[in-house]
């Protein structure tokens, strides 16, 4: 199993509030977040033909675009080198998941990384179908229809084992991780703490 990776100097050097927390989530990602959680929760009660989900559809296009290259240029935390985990260090987290030992992350695990990776690459596909269907060319195509719920379904489903994950890290490591969303703030690392989830093999 690999060597837990070390806690960097960068993390040393962010300025820390009274309360000894850290910033983590810049606003970027805060936004791209709860737009994606709103769009989500509206587009669900509304009907797929209506104006208002194509427009929330569009919304929610333009902020994975925006997450997609923030996701190269951003702020540490943000940036994909940062937290998507090669399959050495998933597959290693994954074994310390399952006996109790995992440790906690300041910014994404290796498999909350890859659950947003796979939510991003859904959301692209959802609103790719979705703005198909709206052209001449694929206009009442049954498959492309099929495509788009599919995808729009197994948003829903990920969305939810991905809050049920957040409670249960939260739980786990005494870390309210949907309010540190809100704040961008999470509790300082210490000890076994893990401030980079992106080691090469």
């Amino acid at each position: 199993m690999n060597a837990r990776p070390k806690l960097t100097a960068a993390t040393r050097l962010e300025p820390r509030s009274s309360d000894g927390s850290v910033p983590v989530w810049d606003p970027v990602v805060r936004l791209f977040h709860w737009t994606v959680v709103s769009g989500c929760v509206i587009n669900l009660l509304r009907d797929d033909g209506d104006s208002i989900h194509r427009w929330v559809g569009y919304v929610v296009a333009a902020a994975v675009l925006i997450r997609l290259v923030w996701g190269f240029i951003g702020r540490r935390h943000a940036r994909f080198s940062d937290f998507v985990p090669s399959p050495t260090v998933l597959r290693g987290y994954l074994v310390q998941l399952l006996h109790g030992r995992e440790p906690r992350y300041l910014g994404h695990n290796p498999a909350g990384a890859v659950m947003i990776v796979a939510l991003i690459g859904l959301l692209i596909a959802v609103s790719l179908s979705g703005w198909m269907m709206g052209l001449d060319r694929w206009w009442g195509n049954e498959a492309l229809q099929e495509a788009h719920e599919w995808c729009a379904e197994a948003i829903l489903y990920l969305a939810a084992v991905h809050v049920f994950a957040a409670v249960v890290e939260s739980v786990r490591h005494r870390e309210n991780l949907i309010a540190s969303m809100i704040s961008g703030r999470k509790r300082k690392p210490a000890g076994t703490d893990i401030d980079h989830a992106a080691d090469s093999d």
